[in-house]
C-alpha cells in the first residue's frame, strides 16, 4: 500500500479547515482573462450624386438618329462631290477640222496673235477674215500658196476685190509676206490641216456663228465634224486640185481651190 506524503495530507487538512474547495482555489489562483474587444460597426459611405449639367441632360434626352438616316447621311460626301462637279463649267469638246486647226494654228499665232489680234501679220478676229475671204475656197488657195506666189504670178489682190474698207494686196501689210503653208508649195501643212486652220480662223478666232444663215451651209460642208470634204482630205481620197469635181454632187458644191495662185472666185 502506497503512503501519502505528509505535506499533501497537511495541505488537504488545511483546506478543509478553511472551507475552500479545490475548484474555488483553482479559480482564485487563475488570472481573469481580459474582456474581448467589441468591434464598432463601419458606417456606410454615402456618395452624393450631382445632377448632370444642362447640356449633358439635353444630350441624353435628345432623340438619336435612326438607322435609316445614318445610311442617308453616309451618302452626303458623294452628293457634295457631284454637286461641286456640276458647278464646274463643262468644257466644250471640239472635233473635226476645228480640232485639227486649233493645233495647227500654233505656227500662225506668232504673226497673227494667239487670239487673232494681229502683230507681224494681219488681224483675224472680229469678222476681219470673212470680210477679206467671203469664199472659203479663196482663203484655202491663199494660205496654201502664200503671198509671194501671188506677187510672182502678177496678182494685185487676194480675197474679195470689193472688200469693205478696201481690197488687200500681197505684201501690203508692213511689207511682210504671208508664208506658203502647203506641202507642194514648200510649207509643212497637209491639205486637211490647212482646211482645219482656215476653219479655226473663220469660226473660232473670227467669231463667226456657224448657225448664222449666211454661213451655216459653208460650215456644214467644210468645217463641221461630219464634213465629207475634210474626211476625204484626211484619207487622201481628194485634194485641193480635184475637190470641186469630187464633191460636185453636194447641194452646195465647192468651187475650185487649186494649189497655184489664182484670182478670187476662179
Amino acid at each position: 500500500m502506497t503512503e501519502i506524503p505528509e505535506h499533501l495530507l497537511k495541505r488537504s487538512k488545511d483546506r478543509q479547515q478553511s472551507g475552500a474547495t479545490p475548484s474555488t482555489d483553482v479559480a482564485a489562483t487563475t488570472p481573469a482573462s481580459a474582456p474581448a474587444a467589441v468591434e464598432k460597426p463601419i458606417a456606410p459611405v454615402v456618395t452624393k450624386v450631382l445632377p448632370d449639367p444642362a447640356y449633358v441632360a439635353a444630350a441624353k434626352s435628345r432623340k438619336k438618329i435612326p438607322f435609316w438616316a445614318m445610311a442617308t447621311l453616309s451618302l452626303l460626301p458623294l452628293w457634295a462631290f457631284m454637286y461641286v462637279a456640276a458647278l464646274k463649267p463643262q468644257e466644250k469638246v471640239i472635233e473635226g477640222p476645228l480640232a485639227i486647226g486649233a493645233i495647227a494654228y500654233g505656227s500662225c499665232a506668232g504673226c497673227h496673235g494667239a487670239e487673232g489680234q494681229g502683230g507681224a501679220g494681219r488681224t483675224l478676229y472680229q469678222g476681219e477674215v470673212m470680210k477679206t475671204f467671203p469664199k472659203i475656197e479663196d482663203m484655202l488657195n491663199f494660205v496654201y500658196t502664200g503671198s509671194q506666189a501671188y506677187v510672182t504670178a502678177g496678182l494685185k489682190v487676194y480675197g474679195d476685190p470689193e472688200r469693205e474698207g478696201g481690197a488687200h494686196a500681197p505684201l501690203s501689210y508692213n511689207g511682210n509676206p504671208m508664208p506658203m503653208q502647203g506641202e507642194k508649195a514648200g510649207g509643212a501643212l497637209t491639205e486637211a490641216q490647212i482646211l482645219g486652220v482656215v476653219c479655226h480662223e473663220r469660226y473660232a478666232i473670227g467669231g463667226t456663228d456657224p448657225k448664222d444663215e449666211k454661213w451655216a451651209a459653208e460650215y456644214e460642208t467644210w468645217c463641221s465634224p461630219e464634213s465629207e470634204i475634210f474626211l476625204a482630205l484626211e484619207k487622201g481620197t481628194s485634194s485641193f486640185e480635184t475637190i470641186d469635181k469630187d464633191f460636185s454632187m453636194l447641194p452646195g458644191p465647192p468651187a475650185h481651190v487649186g494649189i497655184e495662185p489664182r484670182e478670187s472666185g476662179k
